[in-house]
């Protein structure tokens, strides 16, 4: 068992203590929500310095998190909004699903969605710092390499996508765009 960012973890999976109504120790749920909310030519982004043991430290990133047992993405979806900003969503659409890889974490599956029309006042965030970036600025800031990829895909309208995206000490090394390596350019992704 070692010790990373405060966090335990046994064989490359992320054990953290999460408790369920009954406190019994459970995994956190590999399934996760993030939502871009758009506005004016500009996304809602969280700048992420406020969270301990973060695996986004520093970043900037959208709104989301996992999911809660039960949940459907959109549950999960619309829960996040809420509690991060304060705002409900009115408008949504899932843009793609995306498996994120990083060494000593559990692999995650986001639902990537955008959403466009809102409700309510932005609050205070207990994650990070709430910010409206010009999406002509987003690729400029301290971003996963590999959002850029997808942000790219939003810009160009993308209807739907599948990327996988492979992190190893924070370096992208595999990028796969509907089962397509598109950072080496070879014809398939297999692992």
């Amino acid at each position: 068992m070692a010790m990373r960012y405060g966090l335990t973890f046994n064989e490359n999976t992320l054990k953290e203590k999460i408790t369920n109504n009954r406190g019994e120790y459970i995994m956190k749920s590999n399934l996760t929500t993030l939502c871009y909310i758009e506005q004016d030519g500009r996304y809602l982004m969280m700048h992420r310095v406020k969270k301990e043991n973060d695996i986004n430290k520093d970043k900037w990133v959208g709104i989301g998190g996992h999911f809660e047992p039960d949940e459907s993405p959109e549950e999960c979806l619309l829960r996040e909004v809420q509690e991060e900003t304060g705002l409900t969503l009115l408008s949504w659409q899932l843009r793609g699903v995306i498996t994120f890889m990083c060494e000593n974490y559990q692999t995650e599956y986001m639902f990537l969605y955008t959403a466009d029309a809102y409700s309510g006042q932005i609050g205070e965030c207990t994650e990070g710092n709430l910010k409206w970036i010009d999406k002509s600025k987003v690729c400029s800031l301290p971003v996963w390499e590999g959002d850029k990829i997808f942000f790219r895909l939003l810009d160009q309208g993308e209807p739907f996508f599948s990327l996988k995206l492979k992190y190893e000490y924070g370096k992208l090394i595999e990028a796969c765009l509907n089962g397509k390596d598109i950072l080496n350019k070879t014809d398939s992704c297999n692992e």
